[in-house]
């Protein structure tokens, strides 16, 4: 920054799907590895509740847990695994506590619309899972956990690479997990408030692999397996409730220079018994995807930069079996045209502006434009302070289950559609003294229209809502720095989300008007803390949220609560072995709350960790061929 030549760069090819790249105007937060680490045994659901303003609706360890981005629904979060839609296309929407933190390399947030980038369903944001390859080496490990109530969790694998010849490189990743929780409460009731008692048991296999060539070519294949059995009050054989969900999610991608495809095939199962389980609803569906993408550069005559472009195109087809559909057999094909651009026009400025159509079988989704600039004010060795800003369109395809449900379901349902605005600034300070700074405000407003609601007063046949808008503000504060062999952070986050709805929908429902929606807090809040010494570090977490309602007129509402945990670990070494130990305390105030109606969350416990691994870096150049 201190010299005035130009200096020509050549251009960098980025390997797979990146959309990050193109998201210029939207807020992104990125997730470091440190805080992967810390929870490794937990899903991204608990860690995500604790780093960002999201705001999770949980049943309990192991239970059903979905995400209120921005003041939206569980259907309005995009959950992508290495550029792949993965939302349950009858469900509309991810169980975020069926994802482990362990398997991913990368873990982003996308905060607000990007529907012209990801596709449908991001409309409040967007979760981004991605694997990347490995170094050369052999890195191994095992870790298990041991927590108060007897869940147990354990997990093993490897990450590795070599070269294959002088032109190809391979490297991969393993990963197994394993939960068992039964969830042995000490009471039975707290406040008068019950626990909701169940069982859950949880597997996982991660397997990626890259073949990486000099003369950037890249096959990579990816296989994410899970099951998940969950069972409420597993003690009483007529009330209990069986609940098991697998997924099959298998991909392989090449990229050659600037061209890129993609060919993926996914199978969600679900299987709900009650009582004797005599009866099992069983229902499966198939997702087969295929994608063709290049990326090129135009040039028009600009001295500052030119328009790097990804345009591409993307085929889905659906076939799903649903005991309570209409038919035995639903298929329906989906595609999408997209053309993605972003301007470096100097040094200062930069400019997203992306296109996408949607194409459904007897659908017409909304053409979906977006624009997204951002502009350093102030650009500096020590201090830099950047303004942003987007306006994007959102649109969200009706879940199978919403069009084709019997008697419930309308294939008629128009599909959701809506406009989002938002500005922000961010700002870094480096001081002399080897610490930073970091701060960020956003404001928000997104209005959307033909929002889809299963109806109570009409024996929840759904229908469009008509039109909800939420708008709300997002402050980050962030200080880190150390000082010879001590280190420290802390982090902090407050959010404002008002979410209502600004047309009635049915002559019964005028008393609804202007009211917050269910399960959405007005303010979340949430904190994190370290501070370590050589190899001990002792961290602190926090969350805090305000009521929220749990009946659409306002008039009842769950009590806002605060929960704090607190981790100490540390890490012993001998040699190319380290022994890291942890010991974790959650909700240590044990504080009393409900994430749903009638069912209290366990209060305070107390977990043990053990991860022991082995790292063997490569030492020069070695070809297995």
């Amino acid at each position: 920054m201190a010299q005035n030549d130009t200096v020509r760069l050549e251009t960098v090819i980025v390997k797979g799907f990146a959309p990050e790249k193109f998201m210029s105007g939207l807020k992104i937060q990125k997730i470091d590895s440190t805080t992967l680490s810390q929870f490794r045994f937990q899903n991204i659901g608990e860690l995500l509740s604790y780093h960002t303003p999201i705001a999770f609706k949980n049943y309990g360890p192991g239970q059903l847990s979905t995400a209120s981005f921005r003041g939206t629904s569980a259907n309005h979060t995009a959950v992508l695994w290495n550029g792949l839609n993965i939302n349950s296309p009858t469900l509309g929407q991810t169980d975020f506590s069926t994802i482990p933190v362990a398997g991913f390399d990368q873990l982003s947030v996308q905060y607000g619309s990007a529907a012209s980038i990801v596709g449908t369903d991001a409309v409040g944001g967007s979760i981004l899972l991605n694997s990347v390859s490995q170094p050369n080496g052999i890195f191994a490990f095992a870790a298990g956990q041991l927590d108060s109530f007897l869940n147990n969790y354990g997990q093993t694998g490897a990450r590795y690479g070599t070269g294959l010849t002088k032109n190809w490189d391979f490297s991969g990743k393993t990963t197994i997990n394993y939960s068992s929780m039964v969830n042995q409460f000490q009471r039975r009731a707290r406040k008068g408030y019950s626990f909701l008692s169940s069982e859950t048991f949880q597997q996982a296999l991660v397997q990626d692999l890259f073949f990486t060539s000099k003369d950037n070519q890249e096959i990579s294949a990816h296989i994410w397996l899970t099951k998940n059995k969950m069972t409420v009050v597993p003690g009483d054989s007529q009330n209990r409730e069986l609940t098991s969900t697998e997924a099959y999610r298998t991909m392989v991608r090449y990229q050659i220079k600037n061209l890129a495809f993609r060919t993926s095939w996914v199978r969600d199962v679900i299987d709900y018994a009650k009582g004797d389980y005599a009866n099992l609803d069983h229902a499966f569906t198939d997702k087969f995807s295929n994608r063709a993408e290049k990326d090129f550069t135009l040039n028009f005559g600009l001295s500052e930069g030119n328009v790097q472009v990804k345009a591409g195109a993307e085929m889905t087809h659906y076939r799903t079996h649903v005991s309570g559909y209409e038919k035995s057999l639903i298929t329906e094909t989906r595609g999408d045209l997209f053309m993605l651009t972003r301007l470096q026009a100097n040094v200062r400025w930069l400019v997203s502006a992306n296109l996408r159509q949607a194409l459904i079988t007897k659908y017409n989704p909304p053409f979906t434009p977006s624009l997204g600039t951002e502009y350093q004010l102030i650009q500096n060795l020590r201090y830099r302070l950047k303004i942003r800003g987007s306006y994007a369109r959102s649109y969200r395809v009706p879940t199978l289950n919403e069009r084709y449900w019997k008697d419930l379901g309308n294939p008629d349902i128009r599909p959701e559609s809506g406009w989002n605005k938002e500005i922000g600034f961010e700002q870094r300070y480096t001081s002399g003294t080897n610490s930073v700074f970091t701060s960020s405000v956003s404001a928000y407003h997104n209005r959307v229209k033909d929002w889809t609601y299963w109806n109570p007063s009409r024996n929840y046949h759904v229908e469009n809502l008509q039109e909800v808008l939420a708008r709300g503000i997002e402050v980050q504060a962030g200080w880190h720095g150390n000082e010879g062999l001590w280190n420290w952070g802390a982090d902090l986050g407050y959010a404002y989300n008002r979410s209502s709805q600004e047309k009635v929908y049915d002559a019964y429902s005028a008393d609804v008007i202007g009211k917050q929606l269910v399960f959405v807090p007005i303010h979340t809040t949430n904190f994190n803390a370290f501070l370590q010494y050589k190899s001990s570090r002792l961290s602190s977490q926090v969350q805090s949220g305000s009521k929220r309602f749990s009946t659409f007129d306002n008039s009842q509402f769950l009590n806002g609560y605060t929960l704090t945990n607190i981790l100490i670990e540390n890490t012993v070494t001998w040699d190319k072995t380290k022994m890291r130990i942890q010991g974790q305390v959650n909700n240590i105030g044990n504080t009393f709350y409900l994430s749903v109606r009638n069912y209290a969350m366990p209060g305070r416990s107390f977990a043990v960790n053990v991860i022991v691994s082995y790292n063997a870096p490569s030492k020069g150049p070695k070809y297995l061929l």
